[in-house]
């Protein structure tokens, strides 16, 4: 969608729908996954743990990145990632925001 049409929305769906491109591709999920159960930064393991070449899994860091759900730090020659603690929180208050929203419908389709 280009940047026009998204002022056409709240601040909240777009910050929302920057999530959900964030989350929409399986390798993110794994990605997300493996920060998720570290306590501690991954600088290199992440091409290790996973079935991705250098390049894809660097895409799929600056994307997470771009939606703020990783951060990272340089370390010496390499480059050190985690959650995001504070837009992992947020990105849970606003998608569980979403699917509360619904209403109980039972004459539904």
């Amino acid at each position: 969608m280009g940047a026009t049409k998204s002022l056409e929305f709240s601040m909240d769906e777009n910050r929302l729908a920057k999530y959900a491109k964030a989350l929409a591709h399986p390798a993110r999920i794994a990605i997300l996954k493996l920060l998720a159960s570290k306590q501690t930064c991954i600088c290199g393991d992440l091409v290790e743990e996973l079935p991705l070449s250098q390049s894809t899994v660097s895409q799929h860091l600056k994307e997470l990145k771009e939606a703020g759900l990783i951060k990272s730090t340089i370390d010496g020659v390499k480059v050190c990632y985690c959650i995001d603690e504070q837009e992992w929180k947020l990105a849970q208050i606003w998608i569980n925001q979403l699917f509360d929203s619904k209403n109980n419908c039972n004459e539904c389709c």
